[in-house]
């Protein structure tokens, strides 16, 4: 391995290093601020490291074919070290105001949807029930007006066709009439019959 390679390789490591450092608090201020589970850290931690040592392993591949030598622990200590003593407060206050920041955003997203689309929608359903309560009760009253209207009408019509309708009363009346003579005498003979069979049987 030549020399210009190390050197290419320790520089990766240390960025690597950096960059593990930026990742892992920006994960552990995301959980804080997110309020994950205690249940869901340890997978999460697992997680982590195991994205980290693919990505380190990536890295060292595309530098000097995967060697692990003694200076790439080096490089990746040296990158953490200066990690958490140049850049952690820096990374840590960005994501802190990051998140604020998608909070506001999100917070006032649904403000805006409120006040554009759910106020709207609420009030044009209570704007519709409204009219429509009125329009039934305004068709009733037409309704009773139309009735009260009508009302001589008919009763001026059934007077001049009293005439005529009187001998189809008398007609009706007497077929009724008829009719339940004939279901009275059918009854009877039923009774007849029925009391004949029960002397012929003993």
């Amino acid at each position: 391995m030549t020399l210009e390679t190390q050197g290419l390789t320790m520089a990766l490591m240390l960025l690597s290093g950096v960059l593990m450092g930026t990742a892992f608090d920006g994960y552990r201020v995301v959980s804080r601020e997110l309020r994950f589970p205690r249940w869901m850290l340890p997978p999460l931690d697992v997680a982590y490291w195991m994205i980290a040592a693919l990505a380190i392993f990536r890295v060292l591949y595309a530098s000097n074919d995967g060697e692990v030598r003694a200076y790439v622990y080096l490089g990746l200590g040296i990158g953490l070290c200066l990690h958490y003593l140049l850049f952690s407060g820096l990374v840590i206050g960005v994501t802190r105001w990051l998140i604020g920041a998608a909070r506001a955003v999100i917070g006032w997203l649904v403000r805006l949807s409120d006040m554009l689309v759910i106020r709207p929608l609420i009030g044009l359903y209570r704007l519709v029930r409204v009219l429509t309560g009125f329009l039934l009760a305004f068709s009733m009253f037409l309704f009773r007006i139309v009735l009260q209207l009508v009302r001589p009408a008919g009763i001026l019509i059934l007077w001049m066709l009293g005439p005529l309708l009187r001998p189809i009363g008398r007609q009706l009346g007497r077929l009724a009439i008829r009719w339940q003579v004939k279901e009275k005498a059918a009854r009877v003979s039923n009774g007849f019959k029925q009391a004949w069979k029960r002397l012929f049987r003993k």
